[in-house]
């Protein structure tokens, strides 16, 4: 029956891979329907401690979007990119990483995308080397955010496994591993590919006239134009309350009342931070509601609601069978987990939804804490696929064609920087977390 149910788990996944977005969670509570109707399974508990984290911290960084504060701190990546053209490649990625630890989502890439291109091709370097490697670098700053939905997902899991696992300890793995994961991605991509004065394609390309000319007229405009004061109160604010979550995670016992746990202290904290920006800037909720940031936070809210749901379920009905199953494999080579939770990512888009299945099932199985702290970065791999919105962002704003998608799907542009990365980023995680971590 488990291996049914198991099916069932990811004809959900491939016809909400086919639909996207919220169809993903929709499917799940589908599939809860029909493990309790059909198969008269008990449904398990969905993930409302994880779910009220996100939404939190969704409403501040979308306040902070419509105050234009996004908008600034991306304006300040924009004149650090265009001062230093010749280091592109790390500078890019770098932008990209650090954006998505600020603000906790990596859908704040986008409007770098365009200015990394037009950077890299002004400067003469092919625009692939710093593109690809940017939307991964972007990605794979979630674990290493302190308000992004990966971290309340562990914090919230460990807690209901009575462990003492706190903010501070993921970040101190999470942060220098991925930071060390992009550093070695973007130095394997100074050489990519043919330089553009030789790259034989792109020549061809240059003779038709129009897409000569189409290219020669790109240009990029400053995001400086859509900031005023209100971006600057309100990016000091938000970037005021995450020093705040960090200090109260570095001295929680003494800050915090007893039994007040840093998983509900980040849902106070960070709705306070939404709430301080609106006192203080007058920013209209209806601006906060309407903006990309917002809807995409619901859209991870309901896709984690029906996948984590369906899994945690299926889990629970087959708990005895899964132990007997893998408990020797787990047991033997802990770090093996990293591989399941690199191939659900694959096909569930999610970091977050991703650790909410896969975090319950490594402390079922009585994984040490170091080790599934140390291969956290592991849980990003749907670059597997270049479907992901970033990454088709990334092809249609590089002109030169270099960025792209090859004839067997598979060679495109950022299997290889998202396996490097990724891949050390693990590598460097688990060994660090093994040296330095214990909990209790």
């Amino acid at each position: 029956m488990f291996w049914i149910h198991m099916l069932l788990l990811l004809t959900v996944i491939f016809i909400g891979i086919r639909y996207g977005g919220v169809a993903f969670g929709l499917l799940g509570g589908l599939g809860v329907s029909i493990l309790v109707f059909v198969f008269g399974i008990t449904p398990g508990k969905p993930p409302v401690d994880v779910m009220l984290i996100i939404l939190a911290v969704v409403a501040a960084s979308a306040t902070l979007e419509a105050t234009g504060g996004l908008n600034l701190l991306v304006h300040y990546a924009e004149k650090l990119l265009r001062k230093n053209p010749k280091y592109i490649v790390y500078l890019g990625p770098l932008c990209t990483y650090f954006l998505t630890v600020l603000v906790g989502t990596g859908h704040s890439v986008y409007p770098l995308l365009p200015v990394i291109f037009d950077v890299a091709y002004n400067q003469g370097i092919r625009p692939e080397r710093p593109l690809a490697v940017s939307t991964v670098a972007s990605q794979m700053g979630i674990t290493a955010s302190p308000i992004a939905a990966a971290a309340a997902v562990v914090l919230a899991t460990a807690a209901g496994n009575n462990l003492a696992i706190g903010l501070v300890d993921i970040l101190r793995i999470t942060i220098p591993a991925t930071f060390i994961g992009v550093m070695v991605a973007a130095t394997w991509s100074l050489k990519r590919g043919k330089d553009l004065d030789k790259d034989e394609a792109f020549a061809e390309r240059m003779k038709n006239p129009e897409f000569a000319k189409e290219l020669q007229a790109q240009t990029v405009s400053g995001s400086e134009n859509a900031i005023g004061p209100m971006a600057y109160r309100g990016l000091w604010l938000f970037l005021g309350g995450i020093f705040a979550v960090i200090i109260v995670a570095l001295f929680s016992k003494s800050i915090l009342p007893e039994g007040v746990g840093m998983s509900v202290a980040i849902q106070f904290m960070m709705l306070t931070v939404g709430a301080l920006i609106v006192l203080c800037t007058n920013v209209s909720p209806k601006k906060i509601a309407s903006g990309g940031v917002f809807n995409a936070g619901m859209v991870a809210v309901l896709i984690i609601f029906g996948i984590a749901w369906l899994s945690d379920t299926i889990i629970g009905a087959h708990q005895t069978y899964l132990i007997d199953l893998i408990k020797g494999m787990v047991e033997a080579r802990p770090w093996t987990f990293a591989l399941a939770m690199f191939i659900v990512s694959i096909f569930l888009k999610s970091q977050a939804a991703v650790l909410t299945i896969m975090l319950p099932l490594g402390f079922l199985l009585k994984i040490p804490p170091q080790v599934l702290i140390g291969v956290l970065p592991s849980c990003y791999a749907y670059f597997f696929f270049p479907f992901y919105p970033s990454d088709l962002a990334a092809i249609s704003f590089d002109l030169t064609g270099t960025t792209r998608i090859g004839k067997f799907i598979l060679n495109h542009s950022f299997l290889l920087p998202g396996f490097i990365g990724v891949g050390t980023a693990t590598a460097v995680g688990y060994f660090l977390s093994m040296a330095i971590s214990s909990f209790s």
